[in-house]
């Protein structure tokens, strides 16, 4: 009895498995690009014209894209100088250089984690061509219905 409890067990993992795998391979893609402009973080200064929504929707291409450790570093430090270009204020970009140094990294299972288009788990990683090839596609869908990169209602 013990032996056919035990076939009957292995086939129904033989039939499981390939059933379970499937189902997770159809969710390892490339996300279609998303914005939530910056990210818990005003877009834009509550008390003067100053709007650097722009800028973190520019570091949002190169985080959902994902990429190295060093990409990481640099998509940081162009948000931190297009923060300061749009501010002019020194401690605001400073501060939100720290924000994603500090919450940013791909460990954290949030939306605006280090490579988010992908399906968690992905870590620091060179993208290869062929995933080269499916972020810039997707990236021109996005550009094409958003050309000027500028924060709407709609890439929020």
């Amino acid at each position: 009895m013990q032996a056919a409890t035990t076939r009957l067990l292995h086939a129904a993992l033989a039939l499981a498995v390939p059933i379970f795998l499937s189902a997770c391979a159809s969710t390892q893609g490339l996300q279609p690009f998303s914005t939530d402009g910056c990210s818990l973080f005003p877009d834009r200064s509550l008390i003067s014209t100053s709007d650097w929504c722009g800028c973190c929707l520019a570091h949002d291409l190169a985080y959902w894209r994902g990429g190295t450790a060093e990409e990481r570093l640099q998509a940081d430090q162009d948000l931190k100088s297009c923060v300061l270009a749009a501010s002019g204020n020194a401690e605001l970009a400073d501060l939100m250089f720290l924000g994603v140094r500090t919450g940013g990294g791909p460990y954290f299972l949030t939306p605006y984690r280090w490579g988010y288009g992908w399906p968690f788990g992905r870590l620091y990683g060179p993208v290869s061509p062929t995933e080269e090839a499916q972020t810039s596609a997707l990236r021109a869908q996005y550009v094409s219905a958003n050309p000027a990169l500028v924060c709407t209602k709609e890439s929020q």
